[in-house]
């Protein structure tokens, strides 16, 4: 015995693309507010939330769909909310990728100009020199540098980050964006699979 047919009123009707653009900013806003959370967790929740658009718009319309969607960033607050609490420190990629630039500007800027300036004062004093010059570097954060002067020209070699600096740069990376928040997101959703 075959199931009888289904009613015309519950043919589904694809969406059209200008539907579906407006549904995907939707998402995307979503997820552009979730960028604090593990990459798994930004992922299930776009793919619930692109699934209940599509239905929802299906049934009510596009428009009345997203209207009662309301603001993505209220959405994404609840969702934050509930993966680290109301009121505790949140990761912040933004800062972290912040203070990875700036720091790595700051300190190539400064290396840089301190090399220049062991140059210009070697050439200061001899504006014709030749020979080998070691520049120390700043102890514990950048390696010496050797000059190789030949009439006043020179060639450098040398001048690279140590390991402490590198140290130094991934915890401040840590503690400036608090992304030590996401160990206990990391671990539950660890201790789930």
């Amino acid at each position: 015995m075959s199931p009888p047919p289904a009613p015309a009123s519950a043919t589904i009707r694809p969406l059209a693309v200008s539907d579906r653009l407006r549904l995907e900013v939707a998402v995307w806003s979503l997820d552009a507010h979730l960028a604090d959370l593990p990459r798994r967790a930004r992922v299930a929740h776009r793919r619930e939330m692109r699934t209940n658009l599509h239905a929802a718009a299906r049934d009510v319309g596009t428009a009345e769909a997203l209207r009662r969607l309301g603001p993505t960033r209220r959405l994404a607050a609840g969702y934050l909310a509930a993966e680290f609490g109301e009121w505790q420190p949140r990761p912040a990629w933004r800062t972290a990728s912040a203070i990875v630039l700036l720091a790595v500007l700051m300190m190539t800027e400064l290396v840089t100009e301190a090399q220049n300036a062991f140059a210009d004062g070697v050439r200061a004093i001899d504006p014709h020199a030749t020979g080998t010059f070691h520049w120390p570097g700043f102890r514990y954060l950048i390696d010496d540098t050797t000059y190789t002067f030949t009439d006043g020209r020179y060639t450098s070699v040398g001048g690279a980050w140590t390991p402490l600096f590198y140290a130094l740069l991934a915890a401040a990376t840590i503690v400036g964006g608090r992304l030590w928040r996401l160990l206990p997101a990391w671990r539950r959703h660890h201790i789930d699979d």
